[in-house]
């Protein structure tokens, strides 16, 4: 089979990983083009990950119209998509993008639809899904789970457009999204959310007006609760983004879902599992995307499944501002 001709939209930070993972994939990806609104991000993209072989391109139109590709990958923050979804479908061009994939919930299901209506694959970058560990846990019969907790803390300024809630939605649209689409994945679809927002620790950082404590409980059909708790104004230096889960049959222990200490508690004997795998999340998403488009089959987390994340994290932050809960459509 030939390569499928890649191309990266978005040369900041976050694409030199996905760069990496092409690198890895020789025979499955062609990396033929990459493309920013600075020739120069995309100028040294080329250059450290592909000798300079990637065409550069300042204008996603003019590329998308002048190279033949197969997949486009998306990592533009959340202000910067225009109509590259659109655009891209109309090409019959697959996607993997990272989250959040828009900034409202009817943007996000403008992109659902165009990708939908063209047949194209769709990967949102929600790489937690694909953990050694998480894997292992949806195989088991747990009953259902009664309760979700997780907490993403860090201590970082980052860009200054993500300390800008207008440009990234803040702390849980932009980043802790990933542990509310985990719950979403093990939980299925919740009824309501209650959460409270603060900017406690950066009041005079100039720009900053993301929310950096937060907590938010989540209710579900079974009766189940999910709770969320995340702050920016933790260890300088260290991330930390583990969860447990409570299940009928099962209590589990997450530093990430790579790690995992499984407590079987149905029986009369109290048993325990440990997992520690290394696999590359990011590696693995890619490669779930490719045999998609190898078997016309579907991926792991297609756009819909990232309109639905969206849309709960934008309920949890409309349930902050109004400081009332929020039943989710």
């Amino acid at each position: 089979m030939k390569p499928l001709k890649t191309a990266i939209l978005g040369c900041g930070g976050f694409a030199k990983r996905h760069a990496q993972v092409l690198q890895q994939l020789p025979g499955e990806v062609e990396w033929v083009a990459c493309c920013d609104r600075n020739a120069w991000k995309a100028q040294e993209l080329s250059a450290q990950y592909s000798a300079g072989q990637a065409q550069v391109f300042t204008d996603h139109a003019t590329m998308l119209g002048e190279t033949d590709l197969d997949i486009l990958i998306i990592c533009l923050p959340p202000y910067g998509h225009t109509d590259e979804v659109e655009q891209a479908a109309r090409h019959g061009i697959h996607l993997l993008m990272e989250k959040p994939i828009a900034l409202s919930r009817d943007r996000a299901w403008q992109m659902v639809e165009a990708s939908e209506k063209a047949g194209i694959k769709t990967q949102v970058g929600f790489m937690y899904r694909f953990g050694e560990a998480l894997e292992y846990l949806r195989t088991l019969d747990t009953g259902p789970i009664g309760l979700f907790s997780a907490r993403y803390f860090c201590n970082a300024l980052h860009a200054p457009w993500w300390r800008d809630k207008e440009k990234s939605g803040g702390q849980l649209v932009e980043q802790v999204i990933h542990l509310f689409d985990l719950m979403r994945y093990l939980m299925g679809e919740p009824l309501t959310v209650y959460a409270r927002q603060a900017n406690l620790f950066h009041q005079e950082t100039p720009g900053y007006t993301a929310e950096d404590v937060s907590a938010t409980i989540t209710t579900f059909p079974n009766g189940g609760l999910g709770v969320v708790y995340a702050s920016n104004g933790a260890i300088p230096g260290k991330w930390i983004k583990d969860f447990k889960l409570v299940a009928q049959n099962l209590t589990a222990e997450f530093g990430d879902t790579n790690q995992a200490q499984l407590f079987f508690t149905a029986g009369l004997e109290l048993t325990t599992h440990t997992i520690q795998s290394s696999r590359d999340f990011y590696l693995a998403q890619m490669q779930d995307l490719i045999q998609a488009i190898r078997t016309d089959g579907p991926t792991r987390t297609p756009l819909r499944e990232g309109a639905r994340s969206l849309e709960l994290v934008l309920a949890a932050r409309e349930s902050a501002e109004r400081g009332a809960e929020v039943r989710l459509s």
